[in-house]
């Protein structure tokens, strides 16, 4: 009888056989149901070769988390490689009809970043931070770019209340010194792809929208109106 394969003939990865059965699991019985122990059954190892990766579930689902918020901010990078600086609006639509195809090829990694937090689950901000401001930062490089080009109708906007500018002004600390309006628009302008996404990878769209691409198109070419009177 041939001795039985080790875990590291059998998993030449097992990090990333760890979670790419983590996502299965999600995908089947969604995230508050994901078990370390069960991922281990799947994978046919001892649950200590788990912990060895990760001590506990809420260690694994923080790897999801970045590992998540990463592959949207590559995808959105990759969103903007063929397009000219110049051509700004042309960015800003790729950008919004880009992060709509990650999310629905990847509605578990979308959810659980945007979705419904997992009940005793607190995401460390110093460990998802980073990559969460990473999978923004192209849309407010572009909402940046309009802003320097003049081409940003920020005379339309309401006025400014001391708090909220005392909140952006701290976010721009972050961001690269982003202006205040520019960090406004771009997380108001995240904000309406957002609840557009979230109903159709939740199946809450009308019926009759039987091709929610079209919604979420004409909704990018009027943010585009609105904010920087650009034909679409």
């Amino acid at each position: 009888m041939s001795p039985r394969p080790t875990t590291a003939e059998r998993h030449p990865d097992l990090q990333t056989a760890i979670k790419k059965t983590a996502w299965k699991q999600i995908a089947e019985y969604g995230a508050p149901s994901l078990s370390l122990r069960a991922i281990a059954r799947e994978l046919d190892i001892t649950a200590p070769s788990i912990y060895n990766y990760y001590p506990s579930r809420d260690d694994l689902v923080t790897a999801l988390i970045v590992g998540a918020f990463n592959s949207l901010a590559e995808s959105q990078e990759a969103s903007l490689e063929n397009i000219p600086f110049s051509d700004l609006s042309g960015r800003f639509s790729a950008l919004g009809l880009g992060y709509r195809q990650w999310a629905v090829d990847y509605p578990q990694r979308y959810q659980l970043i945007f979705g419904t937090p997992l009940p005793r689950y607190h995401a460390p901000e110093e460990v998802t931070l980073p990559a969460a401001s990473r999978a923004l930062l192209p849309l407010v490089g572009v909402v940046q770019a309009f802003f320097s080009a003049g081409r940003l109708r920020i005379e339309r906007l309401a006025t400014l209340t001391p708090a909220l500018a005392s909140m952006l002004t701290a976010w721009g600390e972050t961001a690269a010194g982003a202006h205040p309006a520019v960090l406004y628009l771009a997380l108001v302008v995240w904000s309406r792809v957002h609840g557009l996404v979230m109903l159709e990878i939740t199946h809450q769209m009308p019926s009759f929208f039987d091709d929610p691409a079209q919604v979420f198109q004409r909704e990018v070419d009027t943010m585009l109106l609105q904010y920087v009177g650009a034909e679409a």
